[in-house]
């Protein structure tokens, strides 16, 4: 049977968890299923690969951005906990039950594919690597309640299918308000966060003007370009944080933040300022990364609308709605890390004390990632406001779930880290507690929190999602369709096109109408 053990973990770590691959695939099915040529087969699905590999790129270059930073701020603030990290504990967590992840996370795309096809829950969840890191913390939760390893592969992957299809059903009013329709969905587990942010976005925003309607003098009209204002707002954070650390531990080991050392205060101020510009860059080459991914990806998904799932919608990764708004990804980002800070300060001072919850640092890539696609979501119901609060609100959410999701994980919560994500932390905290009632009623239990899952998910798929309920019906939206962003980022070549101003009409066409044909890509 190893051999069986050595094609499911190749599937997994070589095809299935590398999200460039997946998404190449679903692209080249979809135009096959058109009928497409041979060369526009692989062209299209070469270009969507090309198109993720860009987002790792900038991905990379993110977390080499901030991997500095963040020992200053810790050296800054003299903070010591846990640093929430999904590929850490992933990878921990792979030398001991790598062969039940690879199968559960086989069993659970299978699944969440028959969801598609036969309820009326049709997402296509495409993130490889956040699929990877659910099947995990199901395993270790189910394994670490002592459950026989054929029920955590059975059980776990009718779970983690079952997610797959419902928590993009959930987010879906608050993405379609973003995007102007159903081309895409949201396919990562921070859901319970934008979710949150969109709703307390709707209660905060009241007239607040969108984030991308920010009037600038004509002297400040250059931080309209969106890589500008993020790079010198890094550029910004990295110098004050850097001094203040500098301050506080000394030239020697503040000097050490960077793998090459800095030879003296004006070399570490430089260092600082590069990084900060690094951080701009990084940020641009997601943005193209993700403009690439649509341009193929939507017209390929047709196929697979037609012929594999009719109906279908691809459920993509968080950055595939930064490019909507893209002051509000930085408003969201910075709110996120400000919550955190605040959520840090609560357990240090009541709920570690109090209930011996550790201690959780506000890690800056969750809440770049997080925090940035939140501040999206609460700018599409309440503008600025709704951006800054949905962005706090995301930052909090992130601070406490993973401290309280660690009580649940066994010898794994020993690690100095655990998972980030919202979705991580409220799903592994029910399936935890609910473990605890043993071998009998825990797993009965667990199985019915799968069913009342999907069973709400089939409910307000057909009672919100398909009647068209808008989030926030009172506000004019701003931001043009997916194709429209594709298509206008791709035209424009300067970063400031992906978000159409065009304004959609509030009130939708009923069931079964003709489309109006899609407004102008920029006016």
């Amino acid at each position: 049977m190893d051999w069986l053990v050595a094609i499911a973990e190749f599937l997994v770590n070589e095809i299935l968890s590398v999200p460039a691959f997946l998404i190449g695939m679903i692209t080249a099915v979809g135009l096959i299923a058109l009928r497409k040529s041979v060369g526009q087969v692989i062209g299209g699905a070469m270009k969507a690969t090309l198109g993720f590999l860009l987002i790792g790129a900038g991905a990379t270059l993110v977390v080499a951005s901030l991997g500095p930073l963040g020992i200053m701020i810790q050296g800054a603030t003299g903070a010591q906990g846990v640093i929430p990290t999904n590929e850490a504990i992933v990878g921990i967590a792979q030398a001991e039950y790598g062969a039940r992840v690879a199968w559960l996370m086989i069993l659970g795309f299978a699944v969440s594919l028959v969801l598609a096809r036969f309820t009326p829950l049709r997402y296509v969840f495409l993130t490889g690597h956040h699929i990877l890191f659910m099947a995990t913390l199901i395993t270790i939760v189910l394994s670490s309640a002592d459950v026989n390893a054929g029920i955590v592969i059975a059980l776990g992957g009718v779970l983690l299918g079952i997610l797959m299809v419902s928590l993009p059903a959930f987010a879906q009013p608050w993405t379609r308000r973003i995007t102007g329709d159903d081309s895409i969905a949201i396919g990562h587990f921070g859901t319970a966060g934008y979710i949150a942010a969109g709703a307390t976005g709707r209660v905060v925003g009241g007239k607040s003007r969108s984030t991308e309607d920010m009037k600038l003098p004509e002297s400040l009209r250059f931080l309209r370009d969106s890589m500008v204002a993020t790079a010198l707002s890094m550029v910004l954070m990295y110098v004050v944080v850097g001094v203040i650390y500098l301050i506080r531990a000394g030239g020697e080991e503040a000097f050490q933040a960077f793998e090459t050392p800095a030879s003296n205060v004006g070399n570490y101020i430089m260092l600082s300022v590069t990084q900060g510009l690094q951080f701009g860059v990084a940020v641009a080459v997601i943005l193209f990364g993700v403009r690439t991914i649509l341009g193929e990806l939507i017209p390929a998904f047709q196929g697979i609308a037609n012929k594999v799932v009719p109906g279908a919608i691809p459920a993509l990764d968080a950055p595939i709605v930064f490019p909507y708004a893209q002051n509000a990804v930085l408003i969201g980002f910075i709110s996120s890390f400000v919550g955190g800070l605040i959520g840090l300060a609560v357990l240090s001072l009541w709920l570690n004390p109090v209930f011996g919850l550790a201690l959780i640092l506000p890690g800056l890539v969750p809440h770049f990632f997080t925090g940035g696609a939140a501040g999206v979501y609460g700018n599409a119901t309440g503008g600025r406001r709704g951006a800054m609060v949905g962005g706090f609100v995301n930052g909090l959410l992130i601070t406490f779930l993973p401290a309280i999701l660690l009580q649940v994980l066994g010898a794994f919560g020993s690690e100095n880290t655990t998972f980030g994500d919202t979705d991580f932390g409220w799903f592994g905290i029910l399936i935890g507690y609910g473990a605890k009632l043993g071998p009998v009623g825990g797993l009965i239990l667990i199985a019915l929190i799968g069913l009342a899952l999907l069973g709400a998910a089939v409910i307000f798929q057909k009672k919100v999602v398909d009647t068209g309920w808008d989030p926030a019906p009172n506000r004019e939206r701003t931001t043009g369709s997916a194709a429209d962003a594709a298509a206008t980022g791709a035209a424009s070549g300067d970063g400031q096109g992906a978000v159409a101003t065009t304004t959609y009409r509030k009130i939708r066409p009923p069931a079964g109408a003709p489309k109006p044909p899609p407004p102008p890509a920029s006016e």
